[in-house]
């Protein structure tokens, strides 16, 4: 039997100031995970702006490049064959020619897995680049196109098997639900100091309050700083210390670090943070995005007001707050915050919610499915 090293798997997919960093970043904890099981892994990714192919470089994986459509004017366009999904506009090209690219790239050394992230992409797409690999899995979020593969991962509470019934072959494979969510090592090291963190509040309640902010690592309209903003000396102790994380791509960065110097309570803003494990164990209350981030956060017992920043987000909000009892924010921010606040005013709520949340990840979900792709994608 060939040993499981020679495994030989390609990623797909894009980060840009309109996509965000998400789908890479989940992408890199598995391809990471499956690197240490002895896999040779490698990326296709599309240079949009904001991409983070040097991010994926600078972990030891090799990237094909593949140009923005903006470097590809003068070449004539590809007949519309493939369909034509909600979120075309992130591809950065017609998915004709960019299964024709990936195609080229792939026909000099197939691969055992490709692994496919994006939601410009579905079955059509799949079914062309099948011959240049032996297995094709899914990650998606969505549920809302066709796909053609063996494997198909939707991380979010919820989920079911029948989801996706009508969507794919009758032989995939489905892995439903944050029992599967793409969480880094980090998370599962620091799961129990944080959950005991939080016990030991309920009983000592001398510590500041400490409150962290982190909308993705684009947050391309500035919410970090519309919180900020938005925050007043009635919601908050006067012992809170705030945190906001931002994302080394983030384009108002000097936007909130001004915006942090003139608050009531200090406040400190991180970029590119390298120990969000750490971080979110030693905060008391979050305020991020209800992307695939909320999963960490739940990991770690962190109870967490959710803004939705994109449609997709709104299924894993809806979710959690059937689940906890808590509601994202609305429209009205300065109300939702202040609701969000008084919710969990006391550390025996905070606990609660902890408790809660803490059941649904226990941040095994990545050892489980690069043990199962290693399992079923060994070659021949």
């Amino acid at each position: 039997m060939t040993p499981a090293r020679e495994l030989r798997i390609c990623f797909r997919a894009d980060a840009s100031v309109s996509i965000g960093s998400g789908h890479v970043m989940r992408c890199l904890t598995l391809a990471s995970a499956l690197r240490e099981r002895g896999a040779q892994c490698r990326f296709i990714c599309r240079q949009h702006p904001g991409h983070l192919i040097s991010q994926i470089e600078a972990q030891g994986f090799p990237v094909i490049r593949l140009p923005f459509f903006a470097e590809t004017h003068g070449q004539p366009e590809k007949p519309a064959i493939f369909p034509r999904t909600a979120h075309h506009a992130w591809l950065g090209n017609s998915p004709e020619l960019d299964a024709e690219e990936c195609a080229h790239h792939l026909a000099a050394s197939p691969v055992d897995w490709l692994i496919v992230d994006h939601y410009a992409l579905e079955a059509a797409w799949e079914t062309a680049l099948q011959p240049y690999s032996r297995q094709i899995m899914v990650i998606d979020d969505l549920a809302d196109r066709a796909h053609q593969c063996a494997v198909l991962l939707d991380q979010n509470l919820g989920r079911t098997t029948t989801t996706y019934q009508a969507l794919l072959p009758a032989t995939c494979r489905t892995l439903t639900g944050p029992q599967y969510a793409l969480l880094r090592p980090e998370f599962a090291a620091w799961r129990a100091a944080s959950l005991a963190r939080r016990e030991q509040a309920c009983i000592s309640h001398d510590h500041p309050l400490q409150l962290l902010i982190n909308l993705g690592g684009v947050d391309q309209a500035n919410d970090s700083e519309r919180i900020l903003a938005t925050l007043t000396p009635e919601m908050l102790p006067s012992n809170t210390h705030i945190t906001v994380i931002l994302g080394p791509s983030a384009p108002h960065r000097n936007a909130v670090e001004q915006r942090s110097q003139g608050l009531h309570w200090p406040c400190t803003v991180i970029v590119a943070a390298n120990n969000m494990g750490e971080l979110l164990s030693r905060a008391d209350l979050a305020i991020g995005a209800a992307g695939s981030s909320t999963w960490e956060r739940c990991c770690l017992g962190l109870p967490t007001l959710l803004l939705i920043l994109a449609d997709n987000q709104r299924g894993i909000a809806a979710a959690l707050a059937t689940h906890t009892g808590l509601a994202s924010a609305g429209e009205d921010l300065a109300t939702s915050l202040r609701h969000f606040f008084q919710q969990l005013c006391s550390a025996e709520e905070r606990l609660t919610h902890s408790r809660r949340i803490a059941e649904l990840v226990d941040g095994q979900g990545c050892r489980r499915v690069a043990d199962l792709l290693i399992a079923t994608g060994e070659p021949a």
